[in-house]
């Protein structure tokens, strides 16, 4: 007997043999930083050595994203990140969670609450924004508002509204977050890229390319058959970590506190 259900089910999408990136390119998708100015230098540190020993044509670095938050060297993680410490790789910076809620306050302080949960008052010392007594008050974030907008230089402003919300490098797709299941990439929407956890980590689909994400903590790298998740809470497990992928080949560095 035929199985009419099965004869009408659309086929799932497979992953393709190979998954690899341009010839003669080398990635390195770096993890969420929150602030670890410490590790970010010795994760650069490391990948300009094995950048140097690889020989390369093409070297590209992806951040993706949240720099800022619940580490104390937020604003000096965007200092060194416009300051490209990397010389002539090629740069892209994406947009985390992190950074979108920052973009919020500065034209809604009323979401001061909500970023405080997550860790933007760690942001706002890095900047020596002041924390009024009346902080639980609407008029105690607007005086934070203002504050932080008057020590927030432009080029961290550009750097902000600048930022990506992904990008594709061969077999190879980079988000901060995640995908929406069953959606194409060319019509994913940005609040999924930057906030996304289900149904996006359990779904086993294949979602037109290789997802390399972070938001998502793990204590190690996870390397599944339709993502790769590199967020290993580097603000407090004092692990930064970067995937590093030439041809049909992919590695990890990482550095630790």
């Amino acid at each position: 007997m035929f199985d009419f259900l099965k004869l009408n089910r659309p086929s799932r999408p497979k992953a393709p043999a190979e998954i690899s990136v341009p010839a003669g390119t080398r990635v390195y998708a770096i993890g969420d930083i929150h602030g670890r100015l410490d590790l970010l230098e010795r994760l650069h540190a490391t990948i300009r050595e094995d950048a140097a020993a690889a020989q390369s044509p093409r070297n590209l670095v992806v951040y993706l994203g949240d720099y800022v938050d619940r580490g104390l060297n937020s604003r000096d993680v965007i200092d060194q990140l416009i300051e490209g410490p990397l010389g002539d790789f090629e740069t892209i910076c994406l947009k985390g969670n992190h950074e979108a809620m920052m973009l919020e306050f500065l034209d809604d302080s009323s979401i001061g609450p909500s970023w405080m949960a997550i860790g933007g008052n760690a942001t706002l010392l890095s900047y020596g924004v002041t924390m009024p007594g009346g902080i639980a008050t609407p008029a105690g974030y607007d005086q934070i508002q203002e504050d932080l907008k008057s020590k927030l230089p432009a080029t961290h402003v550009e750097f902000l509204t600048s930022l990506r919300p992904q990008h594709s490098e061969g077999d190879y797709h980079f988000v901060h977050a995640g995908v929406r299941p069953g959606r194409p990439l060319a019509n994913q929407v940005e609040r999924d890229l930057i906030w996304i956890r289900e149904p996006f980590l359990s779904s086993d689909a294949w979602h037109g390319k290789m997802v390399v994400h972070g938001h998502s903590i793990e204590w190690d790298p996870e390397i599944f058959e339709n993502r790769i998740g590199i967020d290993t809470a580097a603000y407090a497990s004092g692990r930064l970590t970067c995937l590093v992928l030439w041809g049909k080949e992919r590695a990890f560095l990482m550095a630790e506190a």
